[in-house]
């Protein structure tokens, strides 16, 4: 269902507070190299403010890139009607802390349910990196994946992601594609509303989380 339809950033920024979001959902389970889920739990309770990255390169360039690769997504897909909303707040019924803004709506041309479009941007800078991208997402945006099917009750979710490297001293890029599809994921799909579940229920009665690290 369509918990919020704010109409400028600040809104939505602010309603990002009260609930979990897909950005968050890593954290949540330890998955997240940037930020840990008692940081999480702090922000959400409260406690801190979270800090404005808007500015560093990565995520400016992120920004950027991302009406562009939705562009030509849909150049690459007539097979899809794409809708943007840029902070329409989905939610899971009786579930209105946990939302999801999505970077598109995918509307199949026959007919054949919905899915949801996530763009990424990304810097691979070793074979450890390249390796997490092999066949598979990596695990953080695995999670968010699995979070915007939580939220929505869409059926799949087409993963576009524009990765950036250097091979032999020269800049180079390529952009890959991952589908994963509700019927194939159900049981992590359980898994994840669990553990989102309970760190909802401990930031609602501001008990603090063990803390989970990443592994390195």
């Amino acid at each position: 269902m369509i918990l919020y339809d704010p109409e400028t950033r600040r809104e939505w920024l602010s309603r990002r507070q009260g609930g979990i979001g897909g950005s968050d959902a890593a954290c949540v389970v330890g998955l997240n190299k940037y930020k840990t889920n008692v940081q999480l739990w702090e922000e959400k309770t409260g406690l801190s403010t979270q800090k404005d990255i808007s500015n560093q390169p990565a995520v400016a360039f992120g920004v950027a890139a991302e009406p562009i690769i939705r562009d030509l997504f849909r150049v690459e897909h007539p097979e899809y009607d794409i809708a943007y909303h840029p902070y329409r707040m989905y939610a899971k019924d009786n579930y209105n802390w946990l939302y999801a803004t999505l970077d598109g709506e995918l509307l199949p041309k026959d007919g054949s349910g919905k899915g949801i479009l996530e763009i990424k941007t990304c810097t691979i800078q070793n074979s450890t990196q390249w390796e997490e991208w092999n066949n598979q997402l990596p695990q953080n945006y695995y999670v968010q994946v699995l979070h915007q099917l939580l939220a929505t009750g869409w059926d799949f979710v087409c993963l576009c992601a524009y990765l950036r490297y250097t091979s032999a001293g020269t800049p180079r890029k390529q952009i890959r594609e991952y589908t994963v599809t509700r019927s194939d994921v159900l049981e992590d799909l359980e898994w994840l509303l669990e553990k989102e579940e309970t760190f909802w229920q401990m930031v609602q009665a501001k008990e603090k989380p063990a803390l989970i690290l990443p592994e390195i």
